[in-house]
């Protein structure tokens, strides 16, 4: 069980662009966070302090309270696994299985367990049937599963997704969610950056929105997609999901998902 904390993080770029400024939070062990906002917001260069890909230019990151600055990416690698969102920057071997071993022998899996952690990646995404395949001979959706997968094999206790379901087909987005919800009932700590609010909706159990790098409303589904913060995620270029919007309308409140809009119509 992995904790997070950042603390007054900023990042400047060698530009001068400052990315993040001042960013405070704190993720407890197994939780489903969702990162949102605009493109330039600063969600995946946040993302990527957490296992050490950047370094800040000033504040904290802490690993279960242990500062991640001092820490080699290989040893953060261990315990926060990164889904890119290009799987093309991610994939480099020549067959599926030696693609999903990679990480998982990494960080010291070996004989039945090995077979074990990359045989449930697979399954878990819908790639057991391509284990001799070569990754670029896969659409780029089904690579971006394997990505996903490749990371799942590690069985780090936290899980990072860049836009998992960009490009998928309705499957693939159920199987993104599946992991999500497996991850999250095997204690694991999930954060996702996405712009399909309907995923997020369904998927994470807190919002965190972000605008030029700083967070800037932090809720739970519910209350992040309400009528009241509707003008904050505009000003993000974000909209809420259809069930938000259609839940205002019928005077409903704290409702995010279809789910949950056609649980309340039939509870009323």
């Amino acid at each position: 069980m992995t904790e997070l904390a950042v603390e007054g993080l900023v990042h400047d770029y060698p530009n001068g662009v400052r990315a993040l400024d001042q960013v405070a939070l704190q993720i407890g062990a197994g939780e489903s966070v969702a990162l949102i906002g605009q493109n330039g917001s600063g969600k995946t260069t946040l993302a990527r302090h957490l296992n050490g890909l950047l370094r800040p230019t000033s504040g904290r990151v802490l690993v279960d309270g242990n500062d991640a600055a001092g820490r080699r990416v290989a040893e953060l690698a261990r315990v926060v696994g990164l889904v890119f969102q290009d799987p093309d920057r991610q994939i480099f071997s020549g067959t599926v299985r030696r693609e999903v071993e990679f990480g998982a022998r990494n960080v010291g899996l070996r004989g039945a367990a090995l077979e074990d952690a990359v045989k449930t990646a697979l399954e878990q995404v819908g790639l057991a049937e391509e284990v001799g395949t070569n990754p670029y001979d896969l659409g780029t959706s089904r690579r971006k599963l394997l990505a996903l997968a490749s990371v799942l094999a590690m069985q780090t206790p936290v899980l990072v997704l860049d836009e998992p379901t960009t490009g998928q087909d309705r499957t693939g987005v159920a199987r993104v969610r599946e992991v999500v919800e497996s991850a999250r009932a095997a204690g694991r700590t999930v954060i996702t950056i996405s712009h399909d609010m309907r995923f997020v909706a369904g998927a994470c159990e807190r919002v965190v929105v972000l605008r030029d790098g700083r967070v800037i409303l932090d809720a739970p589904p519910g209350e992040a997609f309400g009528s009241a913060n509707w003008e904050t995620l505009r000003l993000t270029g974000l909209e809420p999901p259809p069930a938000a919007v259609a839940a205002d309308r019928l005077g409903l409140r704290g409702i995010a998902t279809e789910e949950d809009l056609i649980g309340a119509l039939a509870a009323g």
